[in-house]
């Protein structure tokens, strides 16, 4: 009985010492042997390996890309800007054994020295570039630079900066609303130029437009009046070759006419002879009725009486003349020839 347990304590034994022996390789990872606290061998290749048991310990590193986030940082620009700047970097374990001996089997040691090492090199790059650079496609050969320098000094802990990148860039607080407050202004120093430049466009339309419609106008004007003088010329020429045929009776007519205007009131007063030419055609009116004139289109009025024409008018007709004896006599003009 005491050498079956003895047995079994040794063959439990012998399997605990067998799995001590050996370990398993991911092929996402890296593995590094240490003795004693002394490192032994790396080990890179997945798969079955094997090691002292109890003596050689397995230390695994991740062989994969690693991130890491650095806090945002103030910096100082080239152009004494100020701007807080987000980054992050990519970075992998390519020499696990310089790792081990600069920081320490655990991965969380790099970060620290990770965080100075990006800050250093941000300050570095940006301190002699421009905000319009960092906000322009300047920033690939920016963050270029960064992560060389970065590299540089990441290779003295076995490691390697795949990558670094500028997540991201904000104005500080205090500068902000100074920033805005010029763009506010830069922008409506462009509207109000861009307004004026508008009201000087639609000023010189209006001017244009104006000055159109006055030669316009004009050249109306002027054609109006020579069509209106060529008709009033057209007319002239009719009415002469028309009085032309007949001058007794253009000067009768005229001399109706010439009744009709100062007679048709009822209250005008003349101061006349009878024997004004004014009234020539009452006068001979009895003469032409006696013989008549086939030319004559109109009928003259009946002549007035001589009483008539030195005294009071008719009921109706038109206005009483003064007797030659109450006032001076007076000519009335000639009827228009």
């Amino acid at each position: 009985m005491n050498r079956l347990a003895i047995g079994g304590a040794i063959l439990v034994a012998l399997l605990f010492t067998a799995a001590s022996s050996f370990f398993t390789v991911q092929q996402t990872h890296q593995v590094l042997i240490t003795q004693f606290g002394q490192p032994i061998r790396v080990i890179d290749t997945p798969g079955l390996h094997m090691k002292v048991p109890f003596i050689q310990n397995v230390i695994t590193f991740d062989r994969r890309l690693l991130d890491f986030d650095t806090a945002g940082e103030e910096v100082i620009l080239g152009d004494q800007r100020r701007l807080i700047v987000d980054s992050f970097t990519r970075y992998s374990i390519t020499n696990p054994l310089l790792f081990f001996q600069t920081v320490g089997a655990a991965e969380q040691g790099i970060r620290g020295r990770l965080n100075s090492i990006v800050t250093s090199s941000l300050r570095r790059v940006l301190a002699s570039e421009t905000l319009a650079a960092v906000l322009s496609a300047e920033r690939g050969r920016i963050m270029g630079e960064i992560r060389n320098q970065v590299n540089e000094e990441g290779q003295r802990f076995g490691i390697e900066i795949v990558d670094v990148r500028i997540r991201r860039v904000d104005l500080p607080e205090e500068n902000t609303q100074a920033i805005l407050s010029r763009m506010q202004s830069e922008r409506e120093r462009i509207a109000r130029e861009a307004r004026a430049e508008g009201f000087e466009v639609a000023a010189r339309i209006r001017a244009q437009a104006e000055r159109d419609r006055t030669v316009l106008l004009a050249e109306a004007e002027a054609n109006a009046a020579i069509l209106r003088g060529t008709g009033e010329q057209e007319a002239i020429r009719v009415f002469a070759e028309a009085f032309q045929r007949d001058p007794e009776f253009f000067q009768f007519w005229r001399t109706m006419q010439a009744y009709r205007e100062v007679f048709s009131t009822g209250e005008s007063r003349m101061v006349l002879t009878p024997e004004s030419d004014f009234f020539r055609y009452f006068r001979d009116m009895p003469a032409r009725a006696a013989a008549p004139n086939p030319a004559a289109a109109v009928q003259a009025p009946p002549a007035r009486p001589a009483a008539d024409a030195a005294g009071a008018a008719p009921a109706g007709g038109p206005p009483s003349l003064p007797s030659p004896a109450a006032s001076a006599p007076a000519e009335a003009p000639a009827a228009p020839r």
